[in-house]
């Protein structure tokens, strides 16, 4: 015990001296002991009383006045996982030099220290957390939630990160505008699809925003043109969806009031019977059994009742129900091309009634999108020749 006291007397008398050489030692002279301490620290065999006196002069190198000091210590113990955590935190909470060892490389900061830092720290620290090799789900939520643009395109390059569905949404909400983050987004196999839905957005209203755009295109008809575009995109993305991204994308798009009668012909004359049969579902509140089963077999009155249920009015439900039982037959021709087979005779069909008001403009709608279905056919066809002729 007696060798105990005086081993410890002597590391006090030890500890003291090198504060009081600290007080006066030249800037680059205590960086150097104050890296060399924090490595004898780590890597040294210490008894326990020698230990402790080592950690109390690590932490008051802390309040060094010299930047300088503070960061030779965080590059000398920020990387062990042995080193003092107070002092680790202390660090990470320093100027950005400083903080960004800590931040990035100490295995002792937990998610919630992280949480923290990300919402009490500055665009920079926020960044160094998103540089960090793995990111929990918790901490990359606080990113997306508060991160600027290139915190968060430097959380979407990691590939340490992982990242919720729900947070990609909401960077898609909040920065889905920012072209980067919308491409890194857009690569993603994991983006859900009202969040890609969003992203068809901000794509259609940077296509309104274009100077060209603007001085060479009518802006009602360029917003129609912005909208079209738009609903093409998210019934092409619902062909590729499982049941509950199609329920989830269905809601989206309700609340955010996109379940438009043209917006759900298109999906009707496209096939996508998986995703407007999801879309009535939601509309009606109906078992979806039984919209399936309206949809596939009923009647025509039951058809049109179940549209008029889901909010559609008379002059546009008898169109719906017509569509219906076209591509009830479509549906049965495997060589038919759904969406040119649906529109072209259902416009057949209604040229011969004079129509008016929401009726002329849904098939107005109809009309553009079985012009676009040629052209694009004539496309494709081009191409085949072109390459058979080569």
């Amino acid at each position: 015990m007696r060798e105990n006291r005086i081993r410890a007397w002597g590391t006090r008398v030890i500890v003291e001296a090198f504060l009081r050489w600290a007080e006066t030692a030249k800037a680059g002279d205590r960086a150097r002991a104050a890296n060399a301490l924090g490595r004898a620290y780590l890597q040294s065999e210490m008894a326990a009383a020698e230990h402790a006196a080592a950690e109390m002069a690590l932490t008051f190198l802390l309040d060094d006045p010299s930047p300088k000091v503070r960061l030779a210590l965080a590059e000398a113990i920020s990387w062990s996982p042995n080193a003092p955590r107070a002092i680790i935190l202390s660090l990470a909470a320093d100027q950005p030099e400083i903080a960004c060892h800590a931040v990035t490389c100490s295995p002792l900061l937990s998610d919630a220290d992280l949480v923290d830092l990300a919402a009490s720290g500055s665009d920079v620290t926020r960044m160094l957390i998103a540089a960090r090799g793995t990111i929990s789900r918790s901490v990359s939520a606080a990113l997306a939630e508060i991160g600027e643009d290139e915190t968060v395109l430097c959380l979407l390059e990691n590939n340490g990160a992982v990242i919720a569905p729900y947070s990609l949404k909401r960077i898609a909400e909040r920065l889905g505008h920012h072209c980067e983050i919308r491409n890194l987004l857009l690569n993603r196999w994991d983006l859900p699809a009202d969040a890609r839905q969003l992203l068809t957005q901000h794509v259609s209203i940077a296509l309104v925003n274009l100077p060209l755009a603007q001085a060479t295109i009518d802006p009602s008809r360029l917003h129609r043109i912005s909208r079209e575009a738009n609903e093409a995109a998210v019934v092409s993305i619902a062909g590729d969806l499982t049941p509950h991204e199609i329920s989830d994308l269905v809601e989206h798009l309700r609340v955010s009031g996109h379940l438009t009668p043209s917006f759900l012909m298109h999906a009707l004359c496209s096939g996508k019977v998986e995703f407007f049969a999801a879309a009535i579902v939601n509309l009606t509140g109906c078992d979806e059994r039984r919209v399936r089963s309206i949809l596939a077999t009923g009647r025509m009155h039951a058809v049109r009742a179940l549209y008029e249920s889901a909010g559609l009015a008379r002059d546009i439900s008898v169109i719906f129900v017509e569509a219906t039982l076209l591509w009830r037959e479509a549906s049965k021709n495997l060589a038919a091309t759904m969406l040119g087979d649906v529109c072209d005779k259902l416009l057949e069909k209604f040229r011969r009634h004079g129509t008016r008001g929401a009726a002329q403009e849904l098939l107005e709608t109809v009309e553009r999108l079985h012009i676009a279905e040629q052209r694009q056919h004539a496309r494709a066809y081009a191409q085949v020749t072109s390459l058979a002729a080569a």
